[in-house]
Formats: structure tokens, sequence, C-alpha cells
């Protein structure tokens, strides 16, 4: 698994450890059940401290995309609750990236069209 940290970003560093593991179970590259690299081995490889790690990975467990088992490390969950909502947390964050498309000019049209371009759905379902 590959993670790429923006040092410059005003993003914290674990938030963005847990963002693009998040992308990788959408996207596929992360599969149900597939074990994470431990703290240690991820903070190592991205050459970051553990703790950032372990609270990307607490958070994470939190949120229930991945679970823990103390012999065997972080799996990705086997399913996912299909909610059919987001979190709080998530709206506000919608509200502020549609409060600076609208502040930019862009209409609701092309902004649909910009989050279609990112929403990857399965057409078999």
């Amino acid at each position: 698994m590959i993670i790429s940290i923006n040092e410059t970003s005003e993003i914290p560093i674990y938030q963005q450890i847990r963002n693009q593991i998040i992308q990788g179970i959408s996207d596929g590259r992360l599969q149900p059940g597939e074990q994470l690299p431990t703290v240690r081995a991820l903070a190592e490889e991205i050459g970051i401290n553990s703790m950032t790690v372990n609270k990307a990975y607490s958070l994470l467990k939190q949120e229930g995309y991945i679970y823990t088992d103390r012999r065997n490390g972080a799996h990705v969950h086997l399913e996912f609750e299909q909610q059919k909502n987001l979190s709080q947390k998530s709206l506000e964050l919608l509200q502020q990236i549609i409060s600076e498309a609208m502040v930019a000019g862009m209409t609701k049209k092309d902004f649909y069209q910009l989050c279609d371009r990112y929403y990857k759905e399965d057409e078999s379902c």
C-alpha cells in the first residue's frame, strides 16, 4: 500500500493517512479483509512517528473502516454497513466545498459534472 504524505498541506498527517485508506477501499485498491501494514511498518515507510499512524488507524477503526486483532494486526472490514448517509463531519465538509464552488462561480450543473467525474459507482449494482 502506497501512502503519500503532503507535508505542506493544512490537513494533518493522520487525516491524510485516513483519507487515503478510505480512498483505497472505495476504489478497490484495498480489498475487504486485506491486512494493512503494521503501525510501525507504515510509520517507517512514510518516515513519520508511529503515534501518527496509530491515531489514523484508531480513527478508521472507530469509523468502522477497519478492525484490529492483537495477533494479526489491522484489516479492512469484510463488509460495510450501507447507511446511505454521510457523517455530520462529512456533511459539513461537503457544505464547505459547495460554498467554495459557488463563490468561484461554478454552476450547479458544473458542480454535478465534477462530482460525477470523481464518483465511481459500480454500474452492475
